[in-house]
Parts: C-alpha cells; sequence; structure tokens
C-alpha cells in the first residue's frame, strides 16, 4: 500500500473540502503523483479532486461497495501513484443512521490509513483541545495523526490554542474568505465551473506538508488485492453522456461498463448530434439549469426515435428528467419525451440517502432479481403516467414513487437511484448492447 492520509472533519462545513484540495495541490507543486480518493456517495467533490491530480478520483464507500470492494478500488487506482489523499465525508464519525458503516472511521480502519483531522476553531481557543481530544481518544482503532486548525483569526488567536497542545499540529490556516467557492442546491460548483487549486500555496505555507507526507508514510505496506475482470463480453459501442449538464459518474463504473466489453464514447446532449453507438448512459447531473438548450439540442429530438428503435438506454436522476415529456422549472421546458413522465424542480430536497434495488424483471435491460446499491440525491420530482412501469423495487430508498424507481420503457430504464454497478449489472447492460447492435 501506498502511503496514505485521510483528511477528515469534525463536521460538514468545517474547510474539509477546502483543505484537501489544497494539501492535494500542493503536493503536486512538490512534483508528487497524487492519487485522490472521496469517502461517501459524491460526485462533486471528486470532480475538483480529479482536476487538481490529473487522476481520477474514486470514491470509497463501505457500504455500497462493501469493505472488499474499498480495499480493491483503492489498490487498483493507486497504482503509480505516489501518495494517496483520501477526503472524507461529514463528520469523522458519521456513519449510516448514526453508525459507524461507511463512515470516513470505517473507512481509516479498513485501510490502516491514519487520520489528519481538520477542526474550525472560529469563535474558541481552548476548547478547541476538548474538541480535537475527543475524537482523537473516541475510537482507539482510528489511527491519528493530527489535526489542522482552520479558520484561525490571528497570530495571538493561534498562540493561545498553541500554549496548550496535546495533538500534534499539521496547520494553522487562516481565514481565507476571498477564496471561497461558490456553492448551490447540490453542493459545490463543479471543477469545470470554478477552481480549488489556489489553496495549494495555502497549505504550502500554513500547513506541515513534511509531517503530513511523514505520517502517510506510516500506512501498512501490506500487499492489496487488485480488481478482476467481468468476463468475456462482445465489444460494443456505450454513449455516455458528458458535459456541464450530464456529470455525475463513478469512475469505478465506467471501469466496469469497460471491462464488460463497452468502448465509451463521451459526448454532449448539449452541443452534439446522437452518436453512433450501441447504446446510451444518461448520467446526473444539472440538466435544469441548461432546460432551454437541452429542449433545442439535435440529440433530444433523435432521442425518442432511436429508442423506439430499441436502443438500450440507462438513465441515472438527470438523465431522467432529460427522458421526461417536460421539465418545469421557471418555465415549461419540452424534453426528450422516450418515457411517459414529466419532471419539475422543487425549493427543497426530496430524497438524500443510500439506496438498495432490486430489478423487477419488467425493463428487458435488467434480469429479474438483479440487486444493487447506490444513493439518491435531488430536489426534483416526477409524475409518471397512470399505466407507466417500474422496473426497480427499493428495499431502501424513496426512488421515484414509494419505494418504486426505474421508470422503463422500450429498452430504456430511467430512475433516481444512482448505482454503484455490480459486474451483473454492467455485463447485463452490455449484453443488451450486443444484442441491439445484432438485430439492426
Amino acid at each position: 500500500m501506498i502511503p496514505a492520509i485521510i483528511i477528515a472533519g469534525t463536521h460538514s462545513g468545517c474547510g474539509k473540502t477546502t483543505l484537501a484540495c489544497g494539501v492535494m495541490a500542493a503536493l503536486r507543486v512538490r512534483g508528487l503523483v497524487v492519487q485522490p480518493f472521496k469517502v461517501g456517495p459524491d460526485f462533486i467533490d471528486p470532480s475538483h479532486h480529479t482536476a487538481i491530480c490529473g487522476r481520477p478520483c474514486r470514491n470509497l464507500d463501505p457500504f455500497m461497495m462493501g469493505e472488499e470492494g474499498v480495499v480493491q478500488t483503492f489498490a487498483s487506482a493507486s497504482a503509480g501513484a505516489d501518495i494517496a489523499v483520501i477526503e472524507g465525508v461529514m463528520g469523522l464519525y458519521d456513519g449510516l443512521e448514526g453508525g459507524d458503516l461507511g463512515s470516513t472511521a470505517h473507512v481509516a480502519k479498513v485501510l490502516g490509513a491514519p487520520v489528519v483531522l481538520v477542526a474550525d476553531v472560529g469563535g474558541m481557543s481552548r476548547s478547541a483541545h476538548a474538541l480535537v481530544r475527543g475524537y482523537a481518544s473516541f475510537d482507539p482503532a482510528v489511527r491519528f495523526a493530527g489535526v489542522i486548525f482552520n479558520r484561525v483569526g490571528s497570530p495571538r488567536h493561534r498562540q493561545m490554542i498553541e500554549e496548550e497542545l496535546t495533538v500534534p499540529a499539521l496547520g494553522w490556516v487562516p481565514t481565507e474568505k476571498a477564496k471561497a467557492v461558490s456553492s448551490r442546491h447540490l453542493g459545490l460548483a463543479m471543477a469545470g465551473e470554478a477552481s480549488m487549486a489556489a489553496f495549494g500555496a495555502v497549505c504550502e505555507e500554513h500547513c506541515d506538508l513534511d509531517a503530513l507526507v511523514a505520517a502517510a508514510s506510516s500506512a501498512p505496506t501490506a500487499a492489496l488485492p487488485l480488481h478482476t475482470g467481468a468476463g468475456a463480453s462482445p465489444r460494443v459501442r456505450l454513449g455516455v453522456a458528458r458535459d456541464a449538464a450530464f456529470c455525475f459518474y463513478y469512475q469505478d463504473n465506467l471501469d466496469l461498463l469497460r471491462r464488460a466489453g463497452a468502448d465509451l464514447v463521451f459526448f454532449s446532449p448539449l452541443t452534439d448530434p446522437l452518436p453512433d453507438v450501441d447504446g446510451l448512459y444518461l448520467g446526473g447531473g444539472y440538466p435544469e439549469l441548461y432546460a432551454e438548450a437541452l429542449s433545442r439540442s439535435p440529440c433530444t429530438r433523435a432521442l425518442g426515435a432511436a429508442a423506439a428503435d430499441g436502443m438500450p438506454v440507462y438513465a441515472e436522476c438527470g438523465g431522467l428528467i432529460y427522458l421526461c415529456e417536460h421539465l418545469a422549472s421557471d418555465v415549461d421546458y419540452p424534453m426528450a419525451g422516450v418515457i411517459p413522465a414529466d419532471a419539475r424542480m422543487n425549493p427543497r430536497f426530496q430524497a438524500l440517502g443510500y439506496v438498495e434495488a432490486e430489478s423487477t424483471g419488467t425493463s428487458p435491460l435488467l434480469p429479474a432479481g438483479l440487486s444493487f446499491r447506490g444513493h439518491e440525491f435531488h430536489y426534483s420530482s416526477v409524475d409518471p403516467a397512470t399505466d407507466a412501469r417500474f422496473a426497480l423495487r427499493l428495499t431502501r430508498g424513496k426512488g421515484i414513487a414509494d419505494g418504486r424507481d426505474g421508470l422503463s420503457e422500450h429498452t430504456v430504464l430511467a430512475g433516481y437511484s444512482h448505482a454503484y454497478m455490480t459486474t451483473r449489472f454492467a455485463c447485463a447492460f452490455c449484453a443488451a448492447m450486443d444484442g441491439w447492435r445484432r438485430r439492426r
């Protein structure tokens, strides 16, 4: 296992993403090859990690992947890197339903990686020690490397905290409001819209990077198993929508589809015509921000005929909205009209959390009984026609309505669940594409 460090937080909003990105950028400037990771089901923070490190960020989520999956993804993605930097999720010990499962601490224990805690000390001085000591001693199985004190107000503020240190201080970062990255309804702006690389200079100046790298080097050196192939499958061409409107994908899913036999063809539904492919993968993102452009794009106009002809299409969340007949936002925009449903944007979250799904066999895309895990997070809601068919039954999660998800029409499957695909899922999707390719 390569040197690895986890940048964790006391809570959401403490500055963990900013400082994780800053550490990655500073290590890159030093000439290190940095492999980024993100704990939990997140697409936005990984976009910043990928842009900074020049290597695809991978999610590490014990609930969706299992502990073995976490180890496998870490091992395979870290090949060729000098150091791995893992950004945590929420607070260090926050897991599923108030437990340990899926928490940053859980991942730290699975990998044996040391933790650096980001503590927001704005508005406190001596109390910071009670906070940090509590985190450091809460679970003795978590290897605690030190703390980065964030939002330090002045040299005097630092001095007041420094006088009673018992946990190694690896950084004293002053308030840097001018470098804040803007947010919107689903979180931070994507990496293509705002850069967090500027925080590298902040971390170089205010953090002890040598001590951080030394702590990372204390990670176990035991050999870790690598991913095995998904099995032989005919080569098919899979169009993957990737632009400002569709940008939420797990890198592991894309790799799994490749191993299952798919050649990935990236395209933009905003500007490109429908590509010459055997199937489509329409991920999540922000179609509501580009609804007018999507309603006028050549791809949108061609989708209905392709779906009616039997092209396999798998769509998640934003992709689901795109395939609806209309999207009601500030105005009513026509969408692709592939599935019998209308979508609308709402002022508050409609669903947020993990999902467990099982295919009912209604869709020819996935066989009955196929199960997977994933998550859902969206502000939109979808109103399907009364005769709409659902192809996924959720034992956890809300879905489109009352635990039902995955609207099925032709060989199209579109739902709110962001799937962490299994080998069986990827192979079934590729088999459906191969069948349609042969029939054409």
